[in-house]
């Protein structure tokens, strides 16, 4: 056997950030066996070593950004380094905001820690994931450890029925989704491979079949489920709600960038020949999501279940890029995720350390915080508007370049529907906003009366502070000093090859077999 060129094929290396999260995994699992209770004084800290060491390998691939691993299973291009990174980032922060939350619900720290990485685990290999069965396998890795964070306070009836409703929801989807890559394989003949699954349908039909669009549709039907896109958002609101606040907080960002990661590339390269199609369905995906979620949001009387329908109302928002097919549109997608994940996490984190100290999540109970918590209120405010959109901060400067992607694209409809949904959403963020700072004292609410003192200090900052503190530097100066953001989306595309390749370079070989054949 020639082991040199095995090593070669399965080129390991390229999964070193993965490797780094399962022995850190690994790491938090025996610790907590061998040391017990005493272990979740280090435990927080070393889950965060292992992923910001994941992020460093990641910085370091950058430059073998083309490289395949696993005889082809998993590719390593500049793409998947990017959403990798933001799906281990986001753990990252999450980890952070965890911690107190945890401790106070009385429930192990070391499992939960566990658990969220084998979902971050899940999420890396599916952004890089270039074959059906690893799609399929680190799809249920993410979905399954998704179910299991979500009913993890199971003395909370709330927790268990979100779990429930996630679990049986998310069960039809999987089936739904492997039904349609059951049908690509057998269009292909057999092929597993992404980049060549086209190429082998062209060759055995010579056109696209309407097979080919029945198992978009499955295949569509279970990316939007995993992105909560309308109509496939019916669990986002009840498992937002019922969910520990950190779930939802990681749910949001690093299970939504890993979606999308999906989406790309199984969309462009599995379907190419169906674009038209495709395009099509996701315009109305990302219509209906952009005005069902904004609208829906204003009725909403609970802070978790109002960024619930924010969150699909961004899942429109990021669809645009991912609509028009663009380069621009592909890194405006990138930007929007980099400085979402920001401000996104920021707002749970706020809203995390309000029900700490308040026992609610209540709208209406926010009213007056600014004469307890003004620092709580500068940092909820300043998240909520870059949600919004609102300038100078990172939301604004995402929103403009998707909505510029779409316009020098032609797209006209969505972007004009996405800045008219983007006025509705300042409305209910405002009305939080005007909630904290503007009601008078003798209005201000009985949690906020009774809120405990509060002293903010450097030295004796908790990590649920410390995350805040990062999220709400990063909103603030990611849309100031958005250069170095702009130059990664836009690398993390143009240096990403099946990208660059048109319908007709995957055609090339199949018309020359053909031609092959007729002159014999």
């Amino acid at each position: 056997m020639d082991f040199a060129n095995l090593a070669a094929q399965l080129n390991a290396g390229t999964i070193l950030p993965e490797g780094i999260v399962i022995v850190t995994l690994l790491v938090v699992l025996v610790g907590d066996l061998i040391i017990g209770r005493a272990s979740g004084r280090w435990i927080p800290y070393v889950t965060i070593a292992g992923l910001l060491g994941a992020i460093g390998a990641l910085y370091f691939q950058w430059d073998h950004s083309d490289s395949i691993a696993f005889l082809g299973s998993f590719n390593g291009d500049a793409l998947s380094i990017v959403f990798r990174g933001v799906i281990a980032l986001s753990a990252a922060v999450t980890t952070l905001i965890t911690v107190r939350y945890v401790e106070q619900s009385g429930t192990p720290l070391a499992e939960f820690l566990v658990i969220l990485m084998t979902a971050t685990l899940g999420g890396m290999f599916l952004s890089g994931a270039d074959e059906l069965v690893m799609v399929f396998v680190s799809l249920e890795t993410l979905s399954i450890s998704s179910y299991l964070l979500t009913g993890y306070m199971k003395r909370d009836p709330r927790s268990n029925e979100a779990a429930l409703k996630y679990l049986l929801i998310g069960a039809a989807s999987s089936a739904i989704f492997l039904y349609g890559v059951s049908l690509l394989y057998g269009l292909s003949g057999g092929e597993t491979r992404l980049s060549q699954i086209t190429a082998a349908i062209l060759s055995s039909t010579g056109d696209q079949s309407i097979g080919a669009v029945i198992a978009l549709v499955f295949v569509i039907a279970g990316i939007a489920f995993k992105i909560a896109a309308v109509p496939f958002h019916q669990w986002t609101p009840d498992v937002y709600e019922g969910s520990p606040t950190p779930v939802v907080a990681f749910l949001s960002v690093g299970s939504k960038a890993a979606g999308f990661a999906l989406a790309i590339r199984l969309l462009v390269n599995a379907f190419p020949t169906v674009s038209e199609q495709w395009h099509f369905v996701l315009t109305a995906l990302a219509l209906l999501s952009m005005v069902l979620g904004n609208v829906v949001a204003l009725a909403q009387t609970s802070m978790k279940r109002m960024l619930a329908y924010s969150s699909i109302a961004q899942a429109g928002f990021v669809m645009i890029g991912l609509v028009i097919g663009t380069d621009a549109g592909y890194a405006s997608m990138v930007f929007y995720l980099l400085v979402y994940l920001f401000m996104n996490l920021g707002g749970f984190a706020c809203v995390i350390l309000f029900t700490l100290r308040t026992g609610t999540d209540e709208i209406s109970e926010y009213s007056g915080l600014y004469q307890k918590d003004p620092l709580l209120t500068l940092c909820l405010s300043l998240c909520l508007l870059s949600l919004g959109g609102i300038p100078p901060l990172a939301g604004f400067f995402g929103k403009i370049y998707l909505f510029w992607a779409g316009w020098q694209a032609g797209a006209y409809t969505l972007v004009l529907v996405g800045l008219f949904t983007s006025v509705i959403s300042i409305y209910y963020y405002i009305r939080v906003v005007k909630m904290m700072v503007v009601k008078e004292p003798e209005e201000m609410s009985e949690a906020v009366k009774n809120y405990p003192p509060i002293r903010w200090n450097l030295s004796g900052m908790r990590p649920l502070q410390v995350g805040l503190v990062i999220c709400l530097v990063a909103t603030t100066f990611a849309g100031i000093l958005s250069n170095p953001l702009f130059n990664l989306a836009n690398s993390s595309v143009t240096r990403t090859q099946f990208l660059q390749t048109p319908i007709a370079a995957i055609a090339r070989p199949v018309a020359q077999i053909e031609s092959s054949a007729d002159q014999l």
